[in-house]
């Protein structure tokens, strides 16, 4: 395939290779703890967490996945970048001083210490396992679709690249690594994409053109019930179970939270990310819609690509594009690294080996990153089985995912009369029945199967599909801690009494009050606009 970048567009994607390695690098790697190492020794101001929360959750599948749900669908895809927004909220006001006044390491230690030690392993374990499928295998699929456009790489060269690259300084310098080059990374991708999104919008005629050259349908983010994609039922009831477990119970974003130096920069950080959320719907999605409009006839994920490769992006621009796309890939890819090495060393080595020292359990997680590393390289080739509209498969399988983990959350949470066995076997059962869907919707989609039942089976919108499972898996909660009658409550008591959480400064809640119902605002305006 012929190289569609410049001698100056590749210059400056090696300059920025050479500029975070730089940050990444420069770390002192002498006299770690696993505090350090791990949670960047719990002292993260607001600034940093909000960025380093926003640059963890966008990556490479944003830029590909929206754009192509956006020239296929439209705005709709954009609902789960605004419902993330409400749940950030719920993050920093309600989530977050509740974990930090537990002091927990990990997000699966809230369910040691609420439960018991084997439903916090096996939710370690699910949640590595999805951290492969969801986060990994989907950033590096995505990474592959724009580097063979561009440079006509295959997705094993560009994935080992990315890979060995990003997993050098997370190796070397742990969460700190991450951390800092994250900060450097969400300013990079961030300022990439408005300049992607703002010379589209100029090649395209302005927005008034841009709905001039499509259907109406585009900008409508609410969808029938019996859409495919994106119902508004599933919208409204589903998408929020998915949220709530991947930005309140899942340690790949929970691990910010417990790195903030107080709950006041743990709140801060959230409402500023809460604020960059509100811009993806613009400068992510409406790139899809755009590339739909410029041309017809494009396929799904094939959206971004082919708007970058096309003459609209000058030179030197399109090198700047290309690395603030792998900045974005990178942040996620080594927030996934270092989240991976985090729990297994502290709930599976750890336990096993309570006299181990430190610095023992940080060469453990240097380890780990090896590992992880080698063995995604290993696996790459398998990338190639996601489904071609990326985005809709991350929310998907993450939809099967989540539903059981909120709900044993969520109950933990509010009610104390919760046995450690119902949670347990709730947990089981439920990860079981979600992934069962997952595996029979590859199988349909790769015409391994034929039977009417289970085609029916897989069929169900997976919005929908979540919202059964969670009530399914409430159901089952309450059901099994009827059966089991002990309970643990020497968490639960308390738990929710938020007159201690906030002692800082009248002024300073005040504020953050009237940040919180700025972004609602907006939020909600947004959803008015778009009806």
């Amino acid at each position: 395939m012929e190289n569609t970048i410049s001698l100056l567009d590749t210059i400056i994607i090696f300059v920025y290779l050479i500029i975070v390695l730089s940050i990444g690098l420069k770390i002192k790697i002498q006299n770690k703890d696993t505090v350090e190492y791990f949670l960047a020794g719990r002292n993260l101001n607001w600034f940093v967490v909000g960025l380093s929360l926003f640059a963890t959750n966008i990556s490479s599948e944003h830029f590909i996945g929206l754009a192509g749900s956006g020239a296929t669908r439209g705005l709709a895809v954009g609902q789960f970048e605004l419902i993330a927004i409400f749940f950030l909220i719920i993050l920093g006001w309600i989530i977050a001083p509740i974990y930090k006044r537990m002091g927990i390491f990990t997000a699966t230690e809230f369910l040691e210490l609420r439960f018991d030690i084997p439903t916090k392993k096996f939710f370690s374990a699910i949640s590595i396992f999805t951290y492969l499928v969801s986060k990994i295998f989907v950033t590096l699929f995505a990474g592959g679709i724009l580097f063979n456009r561009i440079l006509g790489w295959s997705i094993f060269s560009s994935a080992s690249v990315i890979v060995l690259i990003t997993g050098i300084y997370t190796l070397v310098g742990g969460y700190v690594s991450v951390v800092r080059t994250q900060v450097f990374q969400a300013f990079f991708f961030f300022m990439s994409a408005i300049l992607f999104f703002l010379f589209g919008l100029y090649e395209v005629g302005g927005i008034n053109s841009l709905i001039t050259k499509l259907p109406s349908e585009y900008f409508q983010m609410f969808k029938p019930v019996d859409d495919p994609d994106f119902p508004w039922t599933g919208i409204i009831f589903g998408a929020p179970i998915i949220a709530f477990w991947y930005w309140c119970a899942d340690n790949y974003i929970v691990q910010r939270i417990l790195s903030a130096k107080s709950i006041n920069d743990a709140r801060s950080g959230t409402l500023l990310t809460a604020f960059l959320k509100i811009f993806p719907i613009f400068i992510l999605v409406m790139p899809g819609l755009i590339a739909a409009a410029l041309f017809p006839g494009i396929q799904g994920d094939e959206a971004y690509p082919v708007l970058l490769s096309s003459n609209i992006i000058p030179i030197g621009i399109r090198g700047f594009i290309i690395a603030g796309f792998l900045a974005a890939m990178m942040s996620s890819l080594s927030s996934a690294f270092n989240t991976i090495s985090q729990l297994y060393t502290i709930d599976f080595y750890k336990p096993k080996h309570p006299n181990a020292s430190e610095r023992t359990l940080v060469l453990v997680g240097r380890m780990v990153t090896i590992f992880i590393v080698v063995f995604v390289l290993l696996i790459v080739p398998f990338v190639k089985l996601i489904n071609n509209q990326i985005y809709i498969f991350l929310q998907s399988t993450q939809a099967f995912i989540s539903a059981p983990i909120t709900a044993i959350f969520v109950s933990g949470m509010i009610f104390k009369r919760i046995s450690s066995k119902s949670a347990f076997m709730t947990l089981i059962v439920g990860e079981f029945l979600g992934l069962s869907r997952f595996i029979i919707e590859l199988m349909m989609k790769s015409e391994l199967i034929s039977n009417p039942i289970l085609l029916a089976y897989a069929k169900i919108n997976y919005l929908h599909f979540t919202i059964f499972l969670f009530l399914f898996s409430l159901f089952m909660l309450f059901v099994f801690n009827f059966l089991f009658h002990e309970y643990n409550v020497k968490i639960s008591q308390g738990l929710l009494d938020f007159s201690t959480y906030y002692n800082e400064n009248v002024r300073s809640l005040r504020f953050s009050i009237f940040i919180s119902g700025i972004i609602l605002i907006l939020t909600i305006s947004l959803w008015y606009l778009f009806m």
